[in-house]
Order: structure tokens, then C-alpha cells, then sequence
């Protein structure tokens, strides 16, 4: 059970990195949190993926004063998605092409819902975004739904204003990466609950970002 879990995770991670790196080679627009890291990487000449781990483990830092405890999962998602990404993004050339561009955003937007899927459902801890959102949920008593707006919002146009890239693929993955992580967690999630944790982070994941109500039944305002 455990090594199954473990695969689901680390395969979950990897997937996650290729599908970022496929809407960044697409240029259509970004996740918020793939913007900023956009933004960083055309502001300071490191790579994507070295800007993401870098990013990612800042995050962790302010962890610290909210009192969130990381996982296996946490720290995993620093290194293994920023290290997926750059080594796609060296794989994958460059398309002018809409007819290529499209097909791939599309792709990457159903990866990513998957591998988001498959690594929340192993229960291995809240990503390091994740983290932060429902921490400061519990530190400020504020709605999931109010925290990952202000934190995407600022995150969005911070990137914007360093050079990340914000368009239709910015709007679609918005409207649909809810709908995709929740489709795909119902399929990778086992009958029995595997930890706490896993039905919290799914709750956090698949929370729309302007939602009339919060995750049912966990982290109410």
C-alpha cells in the first residue's frame, strides 16, 4: 500500500512539472503561481524550474510563523516539479504553430487536473501553496476562498508586471482546473480515506476561486 501510494505521488509530481512546462512552451497564458515564476526566470536569467524550486521553498519559509507541519508530499513538490520542468522544457522546441499550440494547452491543462489528482489522492501532505493558503486561513479565520483569491491575485500581477505570460490559457485554467482536479481525485482516491490530510488538500485544490460557499464539511471561515 505504501509503495503504491509513494509511486502515485512521485508520478503525480512529474506530471504536474511536464504540464506546467507544456503551458509555458505554448505561451497562451499561465497558471498564477506559473507567471510569477515566468516573471522571476525573465527578471533574473535562472530557469523556470530553478525559479519554481527557489519559490517553492520561500513558501515553506513563512510556513514557519503560521504553523503548518510539511510532508513527505511538501517538500517533494519543491524539487521534483521545478527539476520535471526545466528538463521538458528541453525536450519540448518551440511552435509558432496554433495548430501545435492549442492541442497542447488543452493537454496541458487535463495533465495537470490529472497529476493534481493523483498526488493529493496519495496523502502525502499539502503542496507548499496549499500550505500557505490554509494556513493563513487558520491564522487571519478568513475562507479558503477569500485567501487563494488574495494570494493568486497578487501572485498574478506580480508575475504579469515582471514579464510572465497572462491570456486565454490564464482564464481556461482558472475555469476548469476545479472541475479537473475533482474529476480525476474520484478516481485516484481509495475507498478508505488514507490520511487526514488528503481530504483536506483535495477540498483546498478543487475550491473555485470565487465560489459562493467554502469546501464542505473542513476549513470553514
Amino acid at each position: 500500500m505504501l509503495a503504491r501510494r509513494l509511486v502515485q505521488l512521485y508520478l503525480g509530481l512529474t506530471l504536474y512539472g511536464v504540464s506546467t512546462a507544456l503551458l509555458l512552451r505554448v505561451e497562451l497564458g499561465l497558471e498564477p503561481w506559473g507567471v510569477l515564476n515566468q516573471g522571476v526566470s525573465e527578471l533574473t536569467g535562472l530557469t523556470v524550474g530553478t525559479v519554481s524550486i527557489l519559490v517553492g521553498a520561500l513558501v515553506l519559509l513563512l510556513w514557519i510563523p503560521l504553523r503548518q507541519r510539511p510532508g513527505l508530499g511538501t517538500v517533494s513538490n519543491v524539487f521534483v516539479v521545478g527539476l520535471t520542468m526545466d528538463a521538458t522544457l528541453a525536450l519540448v522546441p518551440v511552435t509558432d504553430a496554433l495548430a501545435v499550440r492549442w492541442p497542447l494547452l488543452l493537454a496541458g491543462l487535463v495533465l495537470n487536473g490529472a497529476a493534481s489528482g493523483l498526488y493529493i489522492a496519495a496523502g502525502f501532505g499539502a503542496g507548499p501553496r496549499d500550505g500557505l493558503m490554509t494556513g493563513l486561513h487558520r491564522r487571519t479565520g478568513r475562507s479558503i476562498r477569500s485567501m487563494r483569491t488574495a494570494i493568486e491575485v497578487v501572485v498574478v500581477l506580480t508575475g504579469f508586471l515582471l514579464g510572465g505570460t497572462v491570456g486565454v490559457g490564464t482564464l481556461l485554467y482558472a475555469l476548469a482546473i476545479g472541475p479537473l482536479v475533482q474529476f480525476f481525485l474520484r478516481r485516484f482516491t481509495p475507498a478508505a480515506p488514507l490520511s487526514p490530510v488528503a481530504p483536506a488538500a483535495a477540498a483546498v485544490a478543487t475550491a473555485p476561486l470565487c465560489s459562493a460557499e467554502p469546501p464542505s464539511g473542513i476549513l470553514r471561515p
